[in-house]
């Protein structure tokens, strides 16, 4: 009798919970979005990759012009006396490193301007998510990578993306 009991008490309590769970489900909205798409097709990402790629160039033709001063002190270096030789040998050093230093520097810095950009846009991606969600009554947004199937009409990438470069485009006007 006792294992008949706690049988009727277990199923009484599972019955309660499906009762209680589709209850809160009748409200519950979910979407997704692609936020790889969103973040590759915002004007404004486009637009710092322009001026991160100018940046880069700019870094590479410097970086370009100490390495050729470089090369042409090692052809002249081949031609001095010994004495002239090992000081220029000793400036080539100098000047090798110096490049080295540079070339840490620059890369450092164009990968943190980089990183805090990057940063930037994903939390003004986050934030439109966060207030499409809200208004249009969704309880839960999910990344489209984590989903084994999701119906197209949940998909909310578009209007978001439209969103965000509506808003990045209104201040230029």
């Amino acid at each position: 009798m006792k294992g008949l009991g706690k049988t009727v008490l277990m199923s009484a309590f599972f019955a309660l919970m499906l009762f209680v769970c589709r209850a809160g489900a009748a409200d519950l909205k979910i979407a997704y979005v692609d936020l790889a798409k969103i973040f590759d097709n915002y004007e404004k990402t486009k637009a710092y990759d322009k001026t991160l790629e100018a940046s880069s160039t700019k870094f590479q033709e410097e970086r370009n012009a100490k390495v050729d001063k470089i090369k042409e002190l090692q052809g002249k270096a081949a031609l001095l006396k010994d004495e002239e030789k090992k000081k220029a040998e000793a400036d080539l050093e100098k000047q090798k490193n110096e490049v080295l230093e540079f070339d840490r520097a620059q890369r450092t810095d164009l990968t943190k301007v980089r990183d805090e950009k990057v940063r930037e846009i994903l939390l003004e991606i986050e934030k439109t998510v966060s207030e499409h969600a809200k208004k249009e009554g969704i309880s839960f947004v999910l990344n489209n990578r984590i989903l084994v199937y999701g119906q197209d009409t949940a998909d909310i990438t578009d209007p978001i993306l439209k969103k965000l470069n509506d808003a990045y485009k209104a201040p230029k006007k």
